[in-house]
């Protein structure tokens, strides 16, 4: 759990991604790294599991694989990520997974907290492909994760980046997820040392 609550900088990404695209955005400052593509098949998950498992333990990194606590398990992942559509967090924890759970709502994020889940994620803040038909919940969102819950581990997530980064942080988000901003970048150190200099604005889980 230490090495969750010290996390600022979450990059998902899918099983396509280049261990040098990786490699290149722990350098730049993530630690952690979700594994999650749903049209992949397990053989793919498997292989790109263990790229994206060596490239995470070469940078002391935290690996996740969303939905799926099997295929977690089976690769040596420190944790799994569900929606509200998955599987509860009681059963998507198994073994010494730790569980990561996506909320929408103020709602929703009350009850991850009480739900027994390790991390939450806060959004989407903006609109974004990734996650297509998900209406956006603004920054109001963030605020209220900010004033319920300052010192647990929750990530602002969608449509985040250096170009919108700084109005999250000012809401009071710590820790934020991101993909394109990184994945698309040309190049993607820079990209992700950039948004790590904006996190270090805010100390990880302070008040507003």
């Amino acid at each position: 759990m230490s090495d969750l609550r010290r996390a600022r900088l979450y990059f998902v990404t899918d099983a396509a991604t280049p261990s040098d695209l990786l490699r290149a955005a722990l350098d730049g400052g993530v630690d952690m790294i979700q594994l999650r593509d749903p049209a992949a098949s397990d053989d793919e998950m498997l292989a790109a599991a263990e790229r994206f498992r060596s490239a995470c333990d070469e940078h002391g990194a935290l690996f996740w694989v969303n939905d799926r606590p099997d295929l977690a398990l089976a690769t040596g992942a420190d944790g799994v990520h569900v929606g509200q559509d998955d599987m509860a967090v009681e059963e998507a924890r198994t073994g010494e997974l730790l569980v990561g759970l996506s909320t929408h709502s103020a709602e929703q994020f009350d009850a991850g907290l009480r739900s027994g889940a390790d991390q939450l994620s806060v959004g989407p803040v903006w609109e974004t492909p990734t996650k297509p038909g998900r209406p956006a919940v603004g920054v109001e969102y963030v605020r209220h994760a900010a004033a319920a819950a300052p010192g647990f581990p929750w990530f602002a997530i969608g449509g985040i980046d250096t170009s919108n980064v700084a109005q999250v942080v000012e809401a009071g988000a710590s820790r934020i997820v991101v993909v394109r901003a990184i994945r698309d970048a040309a190049d993607p150190r820079a990209a992700a040392a950039a948004l790590t200099e904006a996190l270090d604005r805010r100390p990880v889980g302070a008040a507003q």
